[in-house]
């Protein structure tokens, strides 16, 4: 199953951590896995690349966990929050749909 932490501080998301595999088919064709992946690089990318914010991003291939956490305060908080929330709802959505597959949390 893939555990998907959204990081809550005071109502603002400060990162987040995903970890696992998702077990739904195998390497190559597992959507859920795509879709999970998909998400996180487009977060990454938006935040760090297209924003210019100074995110951390470890990657431990060897767990399978990607996590990202943000400075105490971005220049660009609401694109930031907007990015993260729609990341949210995205995984929330597909865990709607692969209840056995995919948990997504605030903490």
């Amino acid at each position: 199953m893939i555990r998907v932490e959204f990081f809550d501080q005071e109502g603002r998301i400060s990162g987040f951590s995903v970890s696992g595999h998702s077990g739904y088919a195998e390497a190559g064709a597992d959507v859920v896995c795509a879709a999970v992946s998909a998400a996180v690089t487009f977060a990454d990318a938006t935040i760090r690349d297209v924003l210019g914010e100074s995110a951390k991003t470890k990657v431990d291939e060897g767990s399978a966990t990607v996590i990202l956490t943000l400075p105490a305060r971005c220049d660009n908080e609401e694109a930031v929050q907007a990015v993260l929330t729609g990341m949210m709802l995205t995984l929330g959505a597909l865990r709607d749909d692969y209840p056995d597959y995919i948990e997504v949390m605030e903490v």
